[in-house]
């Protein structure tokens, strides 16, 4: 089979009878994998496929050209990979991060509508590849756009690790400008993507009366809006729904509606010009976040002897079982900033109502009141960075710096 066809080849094939055309990858188990239009691959017997034409013997057109509107507001885009810069590999079928930002404005033509660009790559990575040293430098390179005159910003990333940036650039960025992060879960050749009408909103959200870091992403299934979060207080939710992203311990700072991309932000939304733009990019990576789980050996907390700063996703109002407290004891005595969130997502900690609560208390746990556990690290390696006095790293991991914490609890979210 290989003999006959290589990866890249244009073929003709039978599937269930009904003929298909598409680009040829591998056989695999005596079945020739197809590459359709839809982005699709499909398995079909190989002694129906005849060849089209060679890899490389169609012709390749020139990248088209992007028409900007010098009347339009300057906004920049910045590309860090993932899937809404993604397109398919067809040596393996899979989903490969190789978008530049120019390619974003060619695979998103409607952007053109909305302003005028300035694009450039800060890396080309799957979100899983995503690390503080990166953070650092989104947030120099987004400071230097709004320095530089940007009327807003655009940071499209994978979706996986999505919030966990989104909210290490918000402890690191003072802005008076809309910073929204967006992203696709599904790549730009699926008919199915998503990267279209998220990329819009979001230029449209960048565009806005916005002065904070955001996440903009599909609200429902249906192409109707799309959501504005914040960015200390939104998770991904669902491997791959569209709307996968969610706002928790309070509603989403706006909407965008599509294809109107009227914008509708909340009261609760940060204002453009609220603050002077200033950079703070200084983060301890000797950091990490443990989801506690039932029969946990205080072993695993000792690995992380060394460590600066931990996060424990703890159960319910905040615990670990006592077997664990004085491992817990020994990270804090030993210099390490310990602080406890809680695995349920809504609600806060509150480490004064049961014995085990009070234990870590006065082992010296810092309570993370209602921050999610991504934006707790986050927040952590910022202060740490930037901070070494124990009671004023406990003060500020306590205060609201970015709408991380909410000082009241709303029910039902």
């Amino acid at each position: 089979m290989s003999d006959t066809f290589t990866t890249g080849d244009i073929v003709a094939a039978s599937c269930r009878g009904q003929p298909v055309e598409g680009i040829y990858i591998t056989d695999r188990d005596g079945m020739a994998v197809v590459k359709l239009g839809s982005g699709y691959n499909i398995g079909v017997d190989p002694a129906t496929c005849t060849l089209v034409a060679k890899s490389g013997e169609t012709a390749v057109q020139p990248p088209l050209t992007v028409e900007q509107d010098e009347s339009l507001p300057e906004l920049a885009i910045i590309s860090t990979g993932g899937t809404i810069a993604s397109k398919i590999d067809y040596r393996t079928g899979a989903v490969t991060s190789q978008f530049t930002a120019d390619d974003i404005l060619r695979a998103i033509p409607g952007l053109s509508s909305i302003g005028r660009y300035r694009a450039g790559v800060l890396a080309t990575i799957l979100s899983e590849n995503m690390t503080p040293s990166i953070w650092q430098d989104l947030a120099r390179a987004i400071h230097a756009a709004i320095r530089d005159g940007a009327a807003g910003v655009l940071v499209t990333h994978g979706t996986d690790t999505m919030a966990y940036s989104a909210s290490a650039v918000s402890y690191m960025l003072d802005t008076p400008v809309p910073v929204v992060f967006v992203g696709s879960q599904r790549s730009a050749d699926r008919p199915s993507s998503d990267n279209v009408m998220n990329g819009m909103c979001a230029a449209a959200a960048a565009g806005a009366d916005l002065g904070e870091i955001a996440v903009t992403m599909h609200a429902t299934t249906n192409d109707d809006f799309c959501a504005v979060h914040r960015a200390t207080r939104v998770r991904k939710m669902h491997t791959s729904r569209r709307d996968a992203f969610q706002s928790h311990g309070m509603a989403p700072i706006g909407r965008v509606d599509f294809p109107s991309l009227a914008v509708h932000l909340t009261d609760d939304a940060v204002r453009r010009g609220a603050c002077t733009l200033a950079l703070h990019d200084r983060l301890e990576e000797r950091c990490g976040l443990l989801y506690f789980y039932p029969g946990m050996a205080p072993e695993i907390l000792r690995a992380y002897e060394g460590y600066r700063g931990l996060v424990i996703a703890g159960t319910g109002l905040g615990h670990v079982s006592t077997g664990c407290i004085r491992a817990v004891r020994d990270l804090i005595d030993a210099g390490a900033a310990v602080v406890m969130t809680s695995q349920c997502l809504h609600g806060r900690v509150c480490d004064r109502v049961y014995d085990t609560g009070r234990d870590l208390l006065s082992a010296g746990v810092i309570e993370g009141e209602d921050m999610l556990p991504e934006a707790a690290l986050t927040k952590l390696m910022w202060v740490l960075g930037n901070e070494s006095d124990p009671e004023r790293v406990q003060r500020l991991m306590t205060a609201d710096l970015k709408g991380e914490i909410r000082r009241r609890s709303d029910h039902g979210l």
